[in-house]
Protein backbone atom coordinates (compact mmCIF):
# COMPACT_ATOMS: atom_id res chain seq x y z
CA UNK A 1 0.00 0.00 0.00
CA UNK A 2 1.69 3.05 -1.17
CA UNK A 3 1.16 6.12 1.05
CA UNK A 4 2.62 9.66 0.12
CA UNK A 5 5.19 10.53 2.49
CA UNK A 6 4.38 13.39 4.90
CA UNK A 7 6.39 16.81 5.69
CA UNK A 8 9.58 15.57 7.63
CA UNK A 9 9.14 18.67 9.41
CA UNK A 10 5.81 19.90 11.94
CA UNK A 11 4.61 23.52 12.09
CA UNK A 12 6.93 24.11 14.89
CA UNK A 13 10.28 23.19 12.82
CA UNK A 14 10.78 19.94 14.87
CA UNK A 15 10.89 16.46 13.54
CA UNK A 16 7.22 15.50 12.64
CA UNK A 17 5.79 12.68 14.64
CA UNK A 18 3.62 11.54 11.76
CA UNK A 19 6.63 11.23 9.50
CA UNK A 20 8.55 9.10 11.50
CA UNK A 21 5.53 6.75 11.41
CA UNK A 22 5.51 7.11 7.75
CA UNK A 23 8.98 6.02 7.74
CA UNK A 24 8.32 2.75 9.65
CA UNK A 25 5.84 1.75 7.74
CA UNK A 26 3.29 1.93 10.42
CA UNK A 27 -0.36 2.28 9.29
CA UNK A 28 -1.40 6.47 9.57
CA UNK A 29 -2.56 6.97 13.08
CA UNK A 30 -1.49 4.06 14.95
CA UNK A 31 1.04 6.10 17.46
CA UNK A 32 0.04 9.83 16.01
CA UNK A 33 -3.73 9.08 15.64
CA UNK A 34 -5.77 12.17 18.22
CA UNK A 35 -7.78 9.72 19.46
CA UNK A 36 -4.69 8.00 21.43
CA UNK A 37 -3.88 11.38 23.61
CA UNK A 38 -0.47 10.48 23.63
CA UNK A 39 1.74 13.42 23.82
CA UNK A 40 4.46 14.32 20.76
CA UNK A 41 7.32 13.15 23.33
CA UNK A 42 5.40 9.96 24.28
CA UNK A 43 4.79 9.21 20.43
CA UNK A 44 8.29 9.61 19.78
CA UNK A 45 9.09 7.77 22.33
CA UNK A 46 7.27 4.71 21.45
CA UNK A 47 8.14 5.17 17.52
CA UNK A 48 11.94 4.86 18.99
CA UNK A 49 11.21 2.25 20.67
CA UNK A 50 9.73 0.43 17.90
CA UNK A 51 10.39 -2.28 15.42
CA UNK A 52 10.33 -1.32 11.70
CA UNK A 53 8.20 -4.16 10.07
CA UNK A 54 9.84 -4.04 7.04
CA UNK A 55 13.67 -5.31 8.30
CA UNK A 56 11.48 -7.73 10.69
CA UNK A 57 9.99 -9.29 7.71
CA UNK A 58 12.75 -9.23 5.82
CA UNK A 59 15.06 -11.10 8.47
CA UNK A 60 12.32 -13.64 9.24
CA UNK A 61 12.22 -14.57 5.43
CA UNK A 62 15.90 -14.73 5.71
CA UNK A 63 16.33 -17.08 8.33
CA UNK A 64 12.60 -19.25 6.99
CA UNK A 65 15.20 -19.70 3.63
CA UNK A 66 18.07 -20.46 5.98
CA UNK A 67 15.80 -22.76 8.13
CA UNK A 68 14.64 -24.26 4.80
CA UNK A 69 17.73 -25.03 2.95
CA UNK A 70 19.31 -26.75 6.40
CA UNK A 71 16.84 -28.89 6.38
CA UNK A 72 17.39 -30.24 2.62
CA UNK A 73 21.15 -30.99 3.35
CA UNK A 74 20.75 -32.89 6.44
Amino acid sequence: MFREAPDPIDETGRLSTLFVEWMMGLPEGWVTGPGLGLSRAQQLTMLGNGVVTQQAEYAVRLLAGMAEATEEVA
